[in-house]
């Protein structure tokens, strides 16, 4: 039992050790680059343009108009929006008061307007949100809320709270609590409430229902009421990486608004103690030279900027990613710049091979980031032969050996009865050993018309390429078109930094020319128009049949005239009424409707015309029926009762 309880207590360590490492990476792969800092700046500058008193709000507070005559065309046109504008009055108010501080604006605020938001803190404020863009007022005009004023409005937060308790209640409540201070301290108790209800995405991120304003909105007042009332952030290091994560990944935000919260989140996450993520990346495309190796890594917060205090000690683990062998547990990476945001490790006495690699860098024990760099290679041609073979082996294959990167000075001659031949053995420039490529072609351009067919060689046992076209049997694919054709070899992979297109030789090719001629294939141009042909009807039957089934589906409505004229129709109860010849006159417009169908109509075109038909029969055959039940009765007042 003691034994068992061991085990359990070690397996519980080890877990809570792979853990932490986990938590305690703290990196992430990106951060607020110069590219995206402008396009946000553009967004600023769109916003100061714009007609929308909230966007020029944040734009203004972000950039500074120096021009006179722009700020006071923006000062008038924020008056002019602030009336116009649908938004709250509370939120409206603030942002035409900030516009106008942000602006320094010479123009003074309408007097009713700044007498509607002093009073305003002595009224039941109905939400979080109202309250917060009330305090903010109030900051921005530089007025002091009282005491007394102030705990009013830590009384009324709390009321709010009990019945408003969303997650923007509680971001705009953590943002009041900041300004009240020490009064509205209770409020800390709320955040773990907060974090609590982040939705995580794919492992990877975090955020709250609402989008990045409401996100921005409860982190950067889960911290400042952490900070504030010197409380622990009730976020750790593993939430903030994905919070931070979430945060870049809506870096393309468009509105000012949207491009204010997100730098200001950044901002706040990164200055948090203890848990504040770090970005480490690669400096470049992450492509080495096999020459002179050397992995370049930038290691800054999350805007970018250099980190306070720096990393002391950065150093990296490096291994093979195809089969994870290590050669090296401990590389140093140096710092390259006064600002100790640039490492570099020179790997050159690892004598790196061309392949792709892991580097798994820790800074001070604490930030930890797996990267992947890539080392290129040299390709060397060792050896070239190309020459022509007879296609039966009759007679020997002529060869002749070419040096990169000359030319054959010869012209190569085939024919139908003849192959092409070509190999190649590629070797690395380092180590001379033969190395496999993704790209080996083998192209033949026609001198005159430039048109080119490209062959694909093959690596064979000896890994070697080889290449062997008959000439005969390819005719088609040249439009059996004789001529000079220069051969190319090109070579080509990702991991090499020396590809090439190299001219071997020209070769005259001659096909034999077929029996017919044979059309040039379209290689570029419309294709030839397909013609749709519609289905042969079936064959109808004889005109007989048809007259003959005319005639017998006639045939009852004959026989029921022959009928009535020699038994004689009784009309004595046929009335002029308007129900008796409305009945009838819609009883003969339905027969007539389903002869109409019978030749033309559709069902659904039949359909729509009966309805109103049916109806207007139905009420006068109902009418028509009572009536002559009452004649009935008043002829019969005895079989009545």
């Amino acid at each position: 039992m003691i034994f068992l309880s061991a085990v359990i207590a070690f397996t519980l360590l080890c877990v809570l050790c792979v853990a932490a490492t986990t938590w305690s990476a703290r990196t992430v792969d990106s951060h607020l680059g110069p590219k995206d800092l402008t396009r946000l700046q553009k967004v600023f500058v769109d916003g100061l343009s714009s007609n929308d008193l909230q966007a020029i709000f944040f734009a203004s507070l972000n950039i500074e108009t120096t021009d006179a005559a722009t700020k006071e065309a923006l000062c008038k046109k924020i008056a002019t929006l602030h009336t116009e504008s649908k938004l709250n009055n509370f939120e409206k108010d603030y942002y035409l008061i900030g516009a106008n501080r942000n602006l320094r604006c010479s123009t003074k605020i309408d007097e009713a307007l700044l007498s509607k938001v002093y009073s305003s803190l002595d009224s039941e404020l109905a939400t979080t949100q109202e309250i917060y863009y009330r305090l903010a007022t109030h900051k921005a005009l530089g007025v002091q809320v009282s005491d007394a004023v102030q705990a009013k409005i830590v009384k009324r937060l709390q009321e709010v709270l009990k019945r408003d308790d969303t997650l923007s209640g509680l971001g705009y409540a953590f943002n009041v609590a900041i300004q009240l201070g020490p009064s509205a301290s209770f409020i800390a108790d709320r955040t773990e409430d907060a974090i609590v209800q982040a939705d995580e995405v794919d492992g990877r991120l975090l955020q709250f229902e609402g989008g990045l304003s409401i996100t921005a909105l409860i982190l950067n007042g889960v911290f400042g009421v952490s900070k504030a009332f010197n409380k622990p952030a009730p976020v750790t290091a593993d939430q903030a990486v994905k919070f931070a994560n979430y945060l870049l990944s809506r870096r393309s935000v468009q509105t000012a608004k949207g491009a204010h919260v997100l730098i200001e989140a950044l901002k706040t996450i990164s200055s948090a103690d203890k848990i504040s993520p770090i970005c480490i990346q690669l400096i470049g495309n992450g492509q080495l030279e096999a020459q002179s190796p050397t992995l370049n890594v930038a290691v800054v917060d999350l805007l970018g900027k250099p980190l306070s205090p720096p990393v002391t000690s950065l150093s990296a683990k490096i291994s093979v990613k195809k089969d994870g062998s290590v050669l090296a547990e401990k590389i140093q990476l140096v710092s390259k710049s006064s600002d100790k945001t640039t490492y570099a490790a020179d790997l050159s006495s690892l004598k790196p091979g061309r392949g792709i690699y892991q580097a798994e860098l820790n800074g001070d024990g604490v930030y930890k980031q797996n990267l992947q760099f890539k080392v290129l290679g040299r390709v060397k041609v060792q050896t070239l032969e190309v020459g022509i073979a007879e296609s039966d082996a009759s007679a020997a294959t002529r060869k002749q050996s070419v040096s990169y990167p000359n030319k054959l000075k010869d012209t190569l001659t085939a024919d139908s009865t003849q192959k092409l031949l070509l190999k190649v053995l590629l070797v690395d420039e380092s180590t001379n050993k033969p190395i496999a490529v993704h790209q080996v072609f083998v192209r033949l351009q026609n001198r005159e018309t430039d048109k080119e067919i490209i062959f694909v060689a093959e690596q064979d046992s000896s890994k070697a390429y080889k290449f062997d076209m008959d000439v005969g049997n390819q005719g088609k694919n040249f439009n059996f078109q004789n001529g000079l054709y220069n051969i190319y070899l090109t070579v080509g992979d990702a991991s090499l930094s020396n590809s090439f297109d190299w001219l071997l030789a020209p070769v005259q090719l001659k096909f034999n020319q077929p029996d017919r001629d044979v059309k040039p294939r379209h290689v570029n141009g419309p294709l030839p128009e397909i013609e749709h042909q519609f289905r042969v009807p079936d064959k109808r039957p004889p005109r007989i049949v048809s007259d003959i089934f005319t005639g017998l589906c006639i045939t009852p409505l004959v026989l029921l005239f022959v009928f009535w004229a020699k038994l004689g129709i009784n009309v004595s109860n046929f009335t002029l009424s308007p129900s008796t010849i409305g009945f009838h006159l819609g009883f003969g417009g339905i027969l007539a409707l389903f002869f109409v169908f019978w030749l033309r109509l559709n069902m659904f075109q039949t359909l729509r015309l009966l309805i109103p038909i049916a109806v207007f029969t139905f009420l006068c055959g109902n009418r028509l029926l009572r009536r002559l039940y009452a004649q009935r009765n008043a002829k019969n007042p005895a079989g009545a009762s």
